[in-house]
């Protein structure tokens, strides 16, 4: 019998299980899917000589992320490298934001928009140098994070305070308007914090897009050597090599739960998996709470909460193989790894509002990546293997183009959408659409089912808005990895910080597990934020 049993081989998954082996525990990790990674991994799908990552592609939080750095996945086999330039926003009449790893390539493409924007930018990174490092120690720490929040708060006093904190809880929209004079500055900000779900004008988004921004100046966007996969294979032998048991084609159905005690796993084929003192699951939270343990065994408070779970938006995805370079109209994003294509900030919020409308959009921001570019083993010399995603309403109801989509993404439909992505492309590459070998397109339902996590291809596990976030996230509690069911640890992005490749979800889940019981304190607190609801009535624990 092992000590802990994980469900899932994503990255978190994995994270859990080596911190755990590397405790002296027992792990078995059992994976759906019949290799691991998650939403890490690629394959040679698309052409024999190309190789596509099927879902992420850019790690600038894995590789500033303290938990994976403590793993030294480079003794592994991991191996980085970088595009060029880490990413491009490119405007069709020709002008085009470059972030750059060095500041004075940024800045100076900041100031061909506006004379003065690249002084903002270094003002930008000044903040980020003075805050970054205990700000990733506090976002990557278990909830609270008290060493590295008093750091983090001391930091904060003597960079302006509330100053920062107000600039960081400002829509992208109004922090582009007060920290440039150009739309380029304010593209790259933008554009940055809509690789989560935050529209221009959201709460919080200038903060995130702050922070993807400066992870990009410091860190680049670096990609593994040879596809994503490889980084799941760095953690994968790791965790072997520490005595770690791993099963692909193991569907968990159940987590068995005796006396308020999670005490193992039931898989789709029966057979029940013990667990001598924990089950970790790197799983979506409505999948945890309303697939996996018995809503008998669970708070009335808790289930009426996921009712409000927020999803991210819905993704769609093309895969190519390209016979040439993409041929960009400007020479900003030829070597960049990342190219975000939307003609002008007003058409982010254009696209965004469509989304809220339900609508499918006519001109999808997409974000464009030329794997080639940054790692030149991923296909033939001269080629290029690219990739775009861009989002989708998870619930459709109209269509903003001409083609009526309904959102039932028939083979027909999903034509239909990669193609208004290629015209997307085309226009800031006239010519793309020539250099196509072969394609692959992935709608949100092939998304999920290629990774359950993945619902209707929402990638970040639920919604980055600041209303699930810290204490909310996945519902109003502690934002802790502990759930009511005693052995029992959600692993996933669905726990706080939430998405993205950083490992800091199971992090806390396994150190969680080993700690065994939460300090008395935060114990009652939890207890205390969970036990009423909005109309403060005591919930009763069943």
């Amino acid at each position: 019998m092992p000590d802990a049993v994980v469900i899932g081989a994503g990255p978190n998954g994995l994270v859990a299980a080596n911190l755990l082996a590397d405790a002296g525990w027992s792990v078995e990790v059992l994976e759906e899917q019949p290799e691991p990674g998650g939403a890490v991994r690629h394959d040679r799908g698309v052409h024999p000589d190309y190789v596509n990552d099927l879902f992420s592609s850019f790690y600038p939080l894995a590789v500033a992320s303290p938990v994976l750095a403590a793993l030294r996945l480079q003794d592994h086999g991991l191996r980085w490298s970088h595009a060029p330039h880490v990413l491009a926003h490119p405007l069709t009449d020709g002008r085009c934001a470059v972030l750059d790893r060095g500041v004075d390539i940024t800045a100076a493409s900041l100031d061909a928009f506006a004379a003065g924007d690249g002084a903002a930018w270094r003002r930008l990174h000044e903040l980020w140098e003075r805050l970054g490092g205990d700000l990733m120690d506090a976002l990557f720490a278990p909830f609270p994070p008290v060493r590295a929040g008093v750091r983090l708060l001391a930091r904060l006093r003597g960079a302006g305070g509330l100053r920062v904190a107000r600039t960081m809880l400002l829509p992208v929209r109004r922090m582009g308007e007060e920290e440039f004079h150009g739309e380029g500055g304010r593209l790259l900000l933008a554009g940055n914090a809509l690789h989560a779900d935050l529209a221009p004008e959201s709460a919080g988004s200038g903060g995130f897009g702050w922070l993807m921004s400066m992870l990009g100046q410091s860190h680049g966007f670096p990609v593994p050597v040879g596809g994503s996969g490889a980084l799941t294979a760095a953690l994968t032998r790791r965790l072997r090599g520490r005595g770690g048991v791993l099963r692909c084609g193991e569907r968990v159905d159940q987590v068995v739960v005796r006396d308020g005690r999670a005490v193992g796993v039931r898989t789709a084929g029966g057979t029940l998996v013990p667990a001598r003192r924990a089950v970790l699951a790197d799983v979506s939270a409505p999948d945890l709470y309303g697939r996996l343990v018995d809503p008998a065994e669970l708070p009335d408070q808790l289930l009426a909460d996921l009712r409000r779970f927020q999803w991210d938006f819905a993704t769609f995805k093309v895969d190519w193989a390209l016979d040439g370079p993409v041929p960009w109209r400007t020479e900003g994003p030829v070597g960049a790894g990342t190219v975000h294509l939307a003609d002008g900030f007003d058409e982010l919020t254009r696209f965004t509002a469509q989304i809220a409308m339900r609508q499918v959009p006519d001109r999808p921001f997409t974000v464009f990546g030329q794997m080639t570019t940054a790692d030149a083993t991923r296909s033939p010399l001269g080629t290029e293997s690219a990739w775009a995603y861009t989002h989708v309403p998870r619930e459709i109801t109209g269509d903003a183009g001409e083609e009526g989509l309904t959102g039932a993404w028939s083979p027909g439909e999903q034509e239909i959408m990669a193609d208004r992505m290629e015209r997307q492309v085309e226009r800031f590459a006239p010519g793309f659409r020539g250099r196509i070998l072969a394609r692959r397109v992935l709608a949100p339902g092939t998304l999920q089912s290629l990774d359950r996590n993945l619902d209707t291809g929402a990638i970040n596990g639920g919604t980055t808005a600041v209303h699930q976030q810290l204490v909310f996230r996945p519902v109003p509690g502690t934002g802790r990895p502990e759930t009511p069911v005693a052995g029992l640890f959600l692993a996933s992005a669905g726990a706080h910080p939430g998405g993205g490749v950083h490992g800091a979800p199971g992090a806390n889940a396994a150190r969680a597990a080993l700690r065994r019981r939460l300090p008395p304190g935060l114990h009652r607190a939890q207890r205390a934020l969970a036990a009423r609801d909005r109309t403060g009535r005591r919930t009763p624990d069943r």
